[in-house]
């Protein structure tokens, strides 16, 4: 198995503009995080297990919505279609 190989970093040589930013990335991330947590609690954090979750919901109502608004269209639709009875013939 090869071993992973990094760019090489020299003291003298500066910081890049892209390590900087994942840095600062990162540590806004932290940051976001840690106050996400003092505000609300840890035991109420989104997870993306959550979030999936909530999305998986969404969609089955949606997709409930849907079919009753079909199931009332082919209602009207078939009421539509029926020949209608006069009161007085039989």
């Amino acid at each position: 198995m090869a071993a992973l190989q990094t760019a090489p970093t020299h003291p003298a040589e500066p910081a890049g503009f892209a390590a900087v930013s994942r840095a600062v990335v990162s540590a806004a991330a932290d940051i976001v995080t840690n106050v996400q947590r003092a505000v609300i609690g840890p035991d109420n954090v989104r997870t993306a297990r959550d979030n999936a979750f909530a999305a998986m919901l969404a969609d089955r109502a949606a997709n409930e919505a849907r079919a009753a608004v079909m199931r009332q269209v082919a209602a009207q639709i078939g009421a539509k279609s029926r020949p209608r009875e006069t009161a007085g013939a039989r």
